[in-house]
């Protein structure tokens, strides 16, 4: 019943393709810049720290948001003011009117998808930013906008039209392909702009997004905690779960966070069957670590995640940014999910927890990299081996340092400076 009503819904919005073509028409203001993440969903990811920055750095800036910054910079932060920022009306669009609220209350302009301000701002609005299609803002009344897509990640495993394994994009017959349509008509449009990190990384995301209009200049995210720009704002959750490991790490000094963070995949319920969690608590214990789980938004497993948190396993909300957290973390457990790369910034241990590999190579995506090389960290397939590798980290036994160093290299071109200032200068250009 579920998915008849969600094939209703895209169906139904073919209704307002008559609004799209006349959103064309609107007069479109260059000063303002439209922010969304996750279809409407989230405040997270790329455009949430690249608004977070446009905002701080802007001379629109609130009264409540110059004496924020005011307080940061007392407090002995880093704070360049960015000429490219001054004019530019910086507003997130959510379908969330908790985040509206939330930012409103913290001197940012945000505004509801459904509202008439949100409707307004999205017709006027000349810059779109995103990190999955331009409907994470509004992509019916996008018509004459530029549309940047910041993405969400850089890419180990294929991606979009190179994944051959996506349905939408490469339909199996002709029936796939008429259920795809709605879809693949709000999608990526080769017009898009797409973000890439490096010019190495620059003919991949051309390849996966069918177009000529890359741009490189680094995940403005890695700015939150490598670079000191951005005066990171936490909604409600984020600053309760933050608390809440800070207070388990300062209840023993020895305690280490370590950030679980899998990529979404219909074999992750595999972790089930490799792991006795009852022993692994008790390790945890006896280590002094504690495992800090962050499933990805899309995953079916947040209610068995959940039930099994206890003890040192502390579960994240999956809606959450994930960049939340890396500050506090000591280490970083992943399998194939793209967050490694951009952790390389952290100059911590990253493990591979791969216990499903085979399987998702043939079941999932094919990669765009030969595995073992750019994964510059211990693997561990079991229990055991994941212990083991943990208590390494304890005694500070770390092989891969210079091999990241290597990796982090190759894949960003922007590794000393600050990656919003570059990106905004970038649409700037674009923009005009």
């Amino acid at each position: 019943m579920k998915q008849i009503i969600n094939g209703m819904k895209y169906w139904g919005q073919l209704l307002l393709l008559p609004i799209y073509w006349l959103s064309f028409l609107f007069p479109r203001d260059k000063h303002i810049w439209l922010f969304g993440s996750t279809f409407g969903r989230r405040f997270a990811d790329n455009p949430r720290y690249l608004y977070l920055y446009v905002s701080q750095h802007s001379d629109r800036a609130s009264e409540q948001v110059k004496t924020g910054i005011a307080d940061w910079k007392k407090a002995g932060h880093a704070f360049t003011e960015d000429e490219n920022c001054k004019g530019i009306r910086p507003i997130w669009i959510s379908h969330d009117k908790g985040i509206v609220s939330f930012l409103n209350e913290n001197g940012y302009e945000a505004y509801d998808y459904h509202s008439l301000k949100g409707i307004w701002y999205a017709l006027r609005g000349k810059v779109y930013l995103f990190d999955n299609y331009s409907k994470d803002i509004h992509f019916w009344l996008s018509g004459g906008a530029v549309k940047f897509n910041m993405w969400h990640g850089v890419p180990l495993k294929k991606i979009q039209a190179d994944n051959v394994f996506d349905q939408v994009r490469h339909p199996k017959n002709g029936w796939e392909a008429f259920k795809a349509f709605p879809r693949r008509l709000s999608d990526e449009k080769p017009s898009h702009h797409i973000l890439a990190t490096s010019e190495f990384m620059k003919p991949i995301f051309g390849s996966a997004f069918r177009t000529k209009n890359v741009s490189t200049a680094g995940y403005p995210r890695i700015d939150s905690f490598a670079f000191e720009c951005i005066e990171n704002l936490y909604t409600e959750t984020e600053q309760r779960t933050l608390d809440r490991i800070q207070e388990l790490l300062d209840k023993d000094t020895e305690n280490k966070m370590i950030y679980y963070m899998p990529t979404f995949r219909n074999s992750e319920i595999e972790f089930f069957d490799k792991m006795d969690l009852e022993s692994f608590n008790c390790f945890l214990q006896e280590n002094h670590l504690i495992f800090c789980t962050k499933l990805h938004p899309k995953s079916k497993l947040k209610e068995q995640f959940l039930a099994i948190e206890k003890g040192n396993i502390v579960n994240i909300d999956a809606d959450t940014d994930p960049y939340v957290f890396i500050p506090i973390s000591d280490a970083l457990i992943t399998d194939y999910s793209s967050i490694y790369f951009d952790y390389l910034f952290a100059e911590k241990p990253i493990l591979f927890f791969d216990y499903d590999l085979e399987t998702y190579l043939e079941d999932s995506r094919e990669m765009y990299f030969d595995y073992e090389e750019y994964t510059p960290g211990v693997k561990a397939g079991n229990q055991a081996e994941l212990e083991q590798a943990l208590l390494d980290i304890t005694k500070g036994i770390d092989e891969y340092k210079e091999a990241r160093r290597v990796l982090q290299k190759k894949l960003y071109d922007m590794t000393e400076k600050y990656i919003s200032r570059d990106l905004v200068e970038e649409i700037q250009n674009i923009k005009n």
